[in-house]
Parts: structure tokens; sequence; C-alpha cells
């Protein structure tokens, strides 16, 4: 057995009595986990006896392997069965986000746009009342429990009437129907003003916005001809920030990082604590839209954005021996890790959630599988396009053959590599982002920037893991907060 090499000889496996397992180099030793979501740190030597059956079956090691399903003889299904049930309920649930296109018009040109958004005079581009009507109706009649409608763009504000029907009509149909309802606004908050603010308030609805860091790395990023971008975000952020202190609704920014932002870990972190955000959410570039189009500008290698996360990601635990702040894509994934509560965040589960998690409605009535494949019509593609508002029924949209085929490809055990992979039970794959990528929705992983983006990402998380100091900080970004986040792309 060549253990240095990580190549297990078949012939020195004791079947009988070892449990499935998945293993990776790490470190010195061996990372190795299951489907229950369990894992453990072994040295060479540990690894060795547990593949081989020689485990000291008195020692704590096996002890505790046997308590987390890792011994095959020594199981308890219906224990682990309940973990698992629990880790997948999203698979029992019908799509609970609801991604409405209220317009495509915007008053920005952001560099890395994946909306491919028109100018503030097209106003054809804008959702009517009567598709709003529809939109709501169609939205409701998801299986699910919990209904999240998220408004996106263009820039949603600039059809406010339609944002202010869809709000009232949604909680009437939550009301009728007895479902939860969260309601969440994306928007560059740059034509948001008191009124609207406060009928937003008003409603529980959450907002989110895009804060790229220092006012010249924002502003470079995302350009507003109409004024200072950097400024107005800031402005509201803060307003927005004081008001819905301690309330369910609240406001939250998301970071794209670009070629520009990757000198600057330093500054992007500072500049969210500064402003007493709860933390940042580092996120890569998108090849869709705008961003695929200024690449050689803009892009990156997966190896630059994870030179960039691994210093950003360090300089935020430093913050942590003084405040709490939270890495969001890191917390995603340390759920998985360290808890049996999976966050459902779509981008990251298996199957992914187009069509079964999510549906987008564009400003038209048509239906996609979710947001990406709503702009890859805007791209000219209508290949994820379900259905529409305006004909057909919602069983037919959700057993559309695309969502089908998105569902199979997303599925990691029909993925060689990612069926094989340590990481399995805390990952997820995005067949349209594999599509843009590689012109295939079922992607090849060695060759993958996002999957190679996301095993660097928790390489780096299970290093740290290693510290009981840090494991202390992530298990406080885990601990469930007094007041719940009505912000949640479930």
């Amino acid at each position: 057995m060549t253990l240095s090499s990580g190549v297990v000889d078949p012939a020195r496996y004791d079947a009988a009595r070892g449990g499935f397992l998945r293993f990776r180099r790490h470190g010195a030793g061996y990372l190795i986990t299951n489907d229950f979501g369990r894992y453990a740190f072994l040295t060479e030597t540990e690894f060795s006896a547990l593949i081989e059956g020689t485990l000291d079956e008195a020692g704590p090691l096996y002890r505790r392997l046997c308590e987390e399903g890792f011994i095959r003889d020594r199981m308890d299904f219906e224990k682990l069965a309940a973990i698992w049930r629990k880790r997948n309920l999203f698979l029992w649930q019908g799509p609970n986000l609801h991604v409405v296109v209220t317009t495509l018009r915007c008053n920005h040109r952001c560099l890395y746009c994946q909306a491919n958004s028109v100018d503030m005079k097209s106003h054809e581009c804008d959702m009517s009342l009567e598709t709003a009507a529809k939109t709501v109706e169609r939205i409701f009649e998801t299986p699910s429990p919990t209904v999240t409608i998220e408004f996106q763009g263009g820039e949603p504000l600039a059809n406010w009437p339609v944002v202010e029907f869809i709000v009232d009509r949604a909680r009437e149909k939550a009301r009728e129907t007895g479902k939860a309802v969260w309601l969440n606004l994306v928007s560059n908050l740059s034509l948001l003003d008191d009124a609207k603010l406060a009928f937003l308030l008003k409603n529980n609805v959450s907002v989110c916005t895009s804060l790229d860091g220092p006012a010249d790395l924002h502003n470079r990023n995302r350009l507003f001809a109409g004024g200072d971008s950097h400024a107005e975000t800031v402005r509201w952020f803060r307003k927005i920030h004081v008001k819905t202190e301690g309330k369910a609704s609240r406001i939250e920014a998301l970071l794209t990082v670009t070629r520009f932002s990757l000198s600057r870990h330093k500054d992007i972190v500072d500049e969210y604590v500064r402003l007493g955000s709860r933390g940042a959410f580092l996120r890569s570039l998108s090849p869709l839209g705008m961003a695929g189009e200024l690449w050689e500008k803009i892009g990156y290698s997966a190896d630059d954005f994870l030179n960039f996360y691994r210093q950003a990601f360090d300089y935020i635990l430093e913050v942590n021996k003084h405040k709490l702040f939270v890495e969001q894509t890191a917390r995603i994934f340390l759920a998985k890790i360290l808890t049996d509560e999976d966050p459902n965040f779509l981008d990251l589960r298996s199957p992914c959630g187009a069509g079964v998690g999510q549906i987008a409605y564009n400003y038209d009535g048509g239906v996609y599988t979710c947001d990406e494949g709503r702009m890859y019509s805007r791209m000219g593609d209508e290949s994820f396009k379900i259905g529409s508002v305006h004909e057909g029924t919602y069983r037919e949209s959700v057993e559309h053959p695309a969502v089908r085929a998105l569902s199979v490809a997303s599925c990691l055990d029909n993925q060689v590599d990612c069926s094989r992979c340590a990481y399995k039970p805390y990952c997820g794959v995005c067949p349209i982002q594999c599509y843009a990528e590689q012109g295939d929705i079922m992607g090849r992983m060695p060759t993958n920037s996002r999957c190679r983006i996301h095993k660097g990402i928790l390489d780096h998380l299970f290093e740290k893991l290693r510290d009981p100091e840090n494991e202390k900080i992530f298990r406080e970004w885990l601990r469930p907060r007094e007041e719940p986040s009505a912000y949640q792309r479930l």
C-alpha cells in the first residue's frame, strides 16, 4: 500500500468492516468524509489501519469513527438516515426562491453585469401589472410552505409600481394560502427615496446591494453616469442598517471580485468593517453577460482568485479577534461541515436549484430554470426557458426537459470526479456555469474553474479547522442570531 501517493491498494482493504468513505490528502495525513457530512483528520498510520481493519477497537478514534458512520459493522442506520434526511430536506420541497425581473432598465453599467441591462429609456422592457399579477399567481402554486420572492433587474426600482404591486399581492396570497413569505430587493439603491424605503420597511422587505470596496474600486467596477455610485450605496446602506437593527428585514452587501480587486483584500474588508456590516460575501466572477465579453480586462484565473480569497479570509480571522465579522461563502460551507443544518444555498447543493429550488420570471412573463438561465436568454440562447406565466401551467414548467437535464447534470453522483471527491457532502455544481465555461451542462471538473475554486476554499477551511481557536470563531458564525434573517436565498 503506497499511502504517500494517495493510492490505496484494494487488496489491503477490509470490505467487511470498512464503511464507505471518501478521502483526500491533507497536510501530512488524510481527510476522510462520508455522505452524512462527517469528517475526520487521520495520520497516515491511522488511515492505513482504518483501511486494513486493524484500528484499536478500544481506542477513542475507533469509537468516534463508529459514532460517525465510518465503521461498517457498527453503524446506527436509523440515526444516520435521520441525519441524511435532515441534511437533504430540500429534496422534498418545491421551488422556494422565485426571482422576479421587474425591468431590464438600469442606470448603471457595471463591468461584470450578467443581465445585459438596457438604458433607462427602454420602457418596453418593463414588466406590466398584468404580467406581475400572473407571476404572483404562478409563484404561489409551488408546494413549498415557504416562498421567497427576490426582485432583480436591471434595476428593479426603475419599475417601482410593479415592485409595490407584487409586495402587496404576495402578502395577500400568503394570508390566503398560509405560506410564509420572504421578500428581498436586489438594488444599487441609487433610485431609492424615503417614501420607497418606508414602504419596504413597513412590509419587511430585505435589501441586498453591491459594495465592491473603497470608492475608487467600487466606482471603477460599477459605472454610474448619474453620480457617485459608492457614495449613494454607502449613504443608503447606513440609513437602512440603522433602521433595521434588530429586525427580521435587513440590508446585506455583496462583493464581486474583479482583476482590480485582487491586490486590495485588506482595503475591501476594512471598508465593510467601517460600514458596520455583519460580514462580506467574497464572490468570484461569473463568465455570463458583460463579464464574459470583458474577461480579458477584468477576469482572472481560479488560482488568482484563491490567492485573493486566502489572504482576505485570513485577514477576516484577524478581525474576528476584536469583533464578529463573517465571510459568507465560508459560512455556507461551514454550516454543512459543522452542523446538520444545510443552508440550502442553491449554488452549493446537489442537485442544483434550477427549476427545483428556484424559478426566474422575466419582465415579459417568460419562465426560466433560474436567474442564470434567464440571463442566457439575453445572450440569445433560450435553452433554459421552461414556459410563460401567460400560458401553460406550473407543473409543465417544473417537469420541463430542461429542468430534468439540469437536475441530472448537477447530481454529483453523476459526475465522475465529484462522486469520488472528499468534498462531495458540502459542494454543488452549477450546470449553466459549466455551459458558459465549457460548452456543456455536464461539466468537466478537472478543468472547471468553479470546481478548482471550491476545492481551494474547502482546503483552506479544513486547514483552519485544525486550530480549536478558529473552530470557536466558526461556531460563533453559525450560532443562531436572536433575530432571524429575512435575506435567504433558499
